[in-house]
């Protein structure tokens, strides 16, 4: 290797060691930190934002980036030269002193919706919204986009990707979702009635929870499960990944599968190419194969017929008293139960992405101008309505329920939704691929699933962009026949639609 690529990997990791301390604080933020901390955390990640950005946009840095791309190196070289030039293309268009406001905004903003949610008044989040999006505006314009300007929000998240582009294949889901719902609830079944009513101790929740999480592969010596408000992933790096889940008391539903769905990208994260480690190379491709990840572990293993095989007999150890008259069908038809909810993380499979369709569509008319968020929690409560025929009683349970517009995360909702049409055919191929891997998840054995996973899509690290890996896996560019070809087959047989 060239002294200038030598010299151009030491200050990437660097930048990969500043990051891990700003996550680690955001991380701390969101479990453990004392609520009057707000305002000196904010200043600390202002500080920290400020530094990474002086350090992405040096002119050494910038320089030999030039020189590197001009070269045109092969390889994961050329892989880290583009990675990083994607960033830095980005972050010089923007002042400094811009990301440090944002940064510091977003922090104090996180902090303002904590207390709206618990309140339940949408109001006292509003303010810190409109300035989030005063700034965020003020950013796509400085860097810069084509067609819509949710494009300029969406690509920070999954790069490349365009509104144009995404949302007919979000439209081809909603068409064939909408009559699925309705067919589901016209049968009137309520399978989930026999999980009610019961109580499951949280100490007992968690024991069973680790237990999970150790057979799926998740590493707790680099990395560990905490409580949050909102369950999330997040990774320092390999050797420390942290997972958060929440708990009630009266069903174990919400830990257990928050569990599962955090450990998928936790594995992930621990997945990543080591030998890249501190490089551009060593990240996910996009939040939406991220997600896949999560959705396909959670859904597609979590919710099968066969893992309940499993661990059905594990979980009447765990609650005897609780679950001791269940059987298997009752018990597989209780966690695949489709309701619709005002609650996207409780959401059911079938359910869930009308959530999405609806946030996505907020957000582009915020950012387009369309939307007033002072109107925001009637709107929402108006599409909520539309699509799944329940209207939220509060702002907590509508309008304040997601965490995301708090930290600028706009554009990433619709990850959520690829995240799924991405899960779905991914999970395809591995079937083809690996023909009795559902005959080993019904014996608990998840090693050559995560060995599948690991070399077809977390070691390859950002080598491929998203749509690449998944057309290089499966053979077909994304679409959503996938996703609704397995859940009309799923429910079809569950709520007897099929004939």
């Amino acid at each position: 290797m060239s002294d200038s690529y030598e010299q151009f990997l030491s200050l990437a990791r660097e930048l990969s060691d500043l990051g891990h301390a700003q996550t680690l604080l955001s991380w701390d933020q969101e479990t453990y930190m004392p609520s009057k901390a707000a305002q000196q955390r904010a200043s600390s990640l202002g500080a920290i934002a400020g530094v990474l950005h002086e350090r992405l946009v040096s002119p050494t840095l910038v320089g030999l980036v030039a020189e590197l791309s001009e070269r045109g190196l092969e390889g994961d070289g050329g892989v880290n030269v583009r990675e990083l030039k994607r960033e830095q293309d980005r972050a010089v268009k923007v002042p400094q002193d811009l990301v440090v406001k944002l940064t510091e905004t977003e922090s104090l903003a996180h902090a303002a919706w904590v207390e709206a949610r618990e309140k339940s008044e949408f109001d006292l989040f509003r303010p810190w919204l409109d300035k989030i999006l005063e700034l965020k505006r003020e950013i796509a314009h400085l860097v810069g986009f084509e067609g819509s300007i949710y494009n300029a929000f969406l690509d920070e998240y999954e790069p490349e990707a365009r509104v144009e582009e995404v949302a007919p294949i979000l439209e081809d889901l909603g068409r064939r979702l909408v009559p699925l719902v309705e067919g589901i609830g016209r049968i009137g079944k309520d399978p989930g009635r026999a999980l009610r009513g019961k109580e499951f101790p949280v100490s007992q929740q968690e024991a069973f929870g680790m237990r999970v999480l150790a057979d799926l592969g998740f590493d707790m010596e680099a990395g560990r499960l905490d409580v949050s408000v909102h369950p999330f992933c997040t990774s320092m790096s390999a050797s420390d990944v942290r997972l958060t889940t929440r708990y009630g008391t009266d069903e174990f539903t919400q830990s257990l599968f928050g569990i599962i769905h955090e450990c998928g990208h936790g594995l992930y994260e621990q997945g990543l190419p080591a030998e890249a480690a501190g490089t551009p190379l060593c990240s996910a491709v996009s939040l939406g194969i991220h997600e896949s990840q999560s959705r396909l572990w959670e859904n597609m293993v979590g919710r099968s017929r066969e893992f309940w095989e499993h661990y059905l007999p594990l979980l009447k150890d765990a609650f005897p008293d609780q679950l001791r008259a269940i059987d298997l069908d009752s018990f597989y038809a209780a966690v695949n139960h489709v309701e619709p909810s005002t609650i996207r993380v409780e959401a059911d499979e079938v359910t869930y992405n009308l959530h999405i369709l609806l946030r996505t569509e907020l957000e582009i008319g915020m950012v387009e101008g369309d939307i007033a968020t002072a109107d925001l929690p009637s709107v929402w409560n108006q599409r909520m309505e539309q699509y799944l025929g329940i209207r939220p009683p509060t702002d907590a349970e509508g309008v304040l329920q997601d965490v995301h517009w708090s930290f600028g995360g706009i554009g990433y909702f619709p990850t959520y939704a690829l995240g799924n049409l991405y899960a779905a055919q991914l999970f395809d191929a591995a079937k083809r691929q690996l023909p009795g891997v559902m005959e080993d998840v019904g014996q608990g054995v998840f090693d050559g699933l995560l060995a599948w996973l690991r070399q077809h899509v977390h070691d390859r690290g950002t080598r491929l962009r998203a749509g690449e890996l998944i057309e290089a896996i499966s053979g077909q560019r994304l679409q959503s026949s996938f996703l609704m070809d397995y859940l009309e087959t799923k429910f079809g047989q569950l709520y007897g639609l099929d004939g």
